[in-house]
């Protein structure tokens, strides 16, 4: 569980706003003196949120995604500079954790975002090895009819890095974005403090393990759903992983990256893989950490994690 701590000072205020978006709940706050420029900074956010969601949706018909979907076995679609890359990232994600994220499913029927809302592939005939990729041509290939592509894994944090993005071009230099309980960080609060969270036992959300210095940086967390209450619309299957290995007894699986899209894409691969193993790959990688609370209360952070 992670709380965001909130200190305010005389000479800058957080200015707030808190809207459904992409079917969670955003909250995007912004430090500064006037509250019409910090409105105007805030709509841009929502604005370039919503972008994103339409971009990735597969209801509209005429999103590149149902047509990726579409042509699936049968012929390469050209897609954007945009969606080309989120993929290529999504696949190399995949191999970082050896499938245990996998934005591809299989479906029999008809597209739903129901489909989508899963970090692992629930249909182990296709998986991200069956995505072929052309740089030169900017074109993408689903090798097996049936198969399809769903963002419902990354789409929360890649449009939060977006949202970040438009608001650091627009003069905002100091902000976060809580994407359903993810949280996106920049700058420094209004008293030149770090921005911090308070790092939680799912079942005691009042009662903090460490306190974590966030800021510039992006932390997503993952609760085992079948024994405790979901905290961000991330659920996992804990009885049996897709190699038909059961998932080790963690409660929860904090990441903390650069970017919210990879942190919101790594927290539920970690908790498949287990604590040793989870701590390992994270302690392989550059600027990436982690806190595993396991169902012991036993806290688990990686090297780069400083707990006070």
């Amino acid at each position: 569980m992670l709380a965001l701590k909130k200190v305010l000072a005389n000479n800058s205020t957080i200015y707030r706003r808190e809207v459904r978006l992409m079917g969670n709940k955003f909250e995007i706050s912004v430090v500064g003196n006037d509250p019409v420029w910090a409105g105007e900074k805030i709509n841009s956010a929502i604005t370039e949120i919503n972008r994103v969601e339409k971009l990735l949706s597969t209801f509209s018909e005429d999103s590149e995604i149902n047509a990726i979907n579409r042509n699936a076995g049968i012929k390469p679609v050209k897609v954007s500079a945009e969606i080309f890359k989120l993929i290529d990232r999504s696949i190399q994600i995949s191999e970082l954790t050896y499938g245990a994220f996998d934005i591809t499913y299989y479906s029999a029927g008809k597209d739903s975002d129901t489909d989508n809302h899963t970090a692992i592939a629930s249909y182990t005939v296709v998986n991200y090895k069956d995505v072929q990729l052309d740089a030169t041509a900017t074109t993408v290939f689903l090798k097996e009819k049936g198969m399809r592509i769903g963002f419902g894994a990354n789409s929360k944090g890649y449009a939060a890095d977006r949202a970040k993005y438009v608001l650091q071009l627009e003069g905002v230099s100091h902000g976060v974005i809580n994407a359903g309980g993810d949280l996106l960080t920049w700058g420094l609060q209004p008293d030149m403090e770090p921005w911090t969270v308070a790092a939680a036992d799912p079942r005691q959300q009042t009662q903090p393990f460490a306190d974590m210095d966030i800021s510039n940086m992006a932390v997503a967390t993952s609760v085992n759903v079948e024994k405790y209450a979901t905290i961000n619309d991330k659920k996992l299957n804990t009885v049996k992983s897709k190699n038909g290995f059961t998932v080790s007894e963690i409660k929860s699986v904090s990441i903390l990256s650069p970017t919210a899209e990879f942190a919101d894409a790594m927290a539920t691969p970690v908790m498949t893989i287990g604590v040793n193993a989870g701590l390992y790959l994270i302690n392989q990688l550059n600027q990436i950490g982690c806190v595993i609370i396991d169902d012991h209360n036993r806290l688990y952070p990686s090297k780069s994690i400083n707990i006070t």
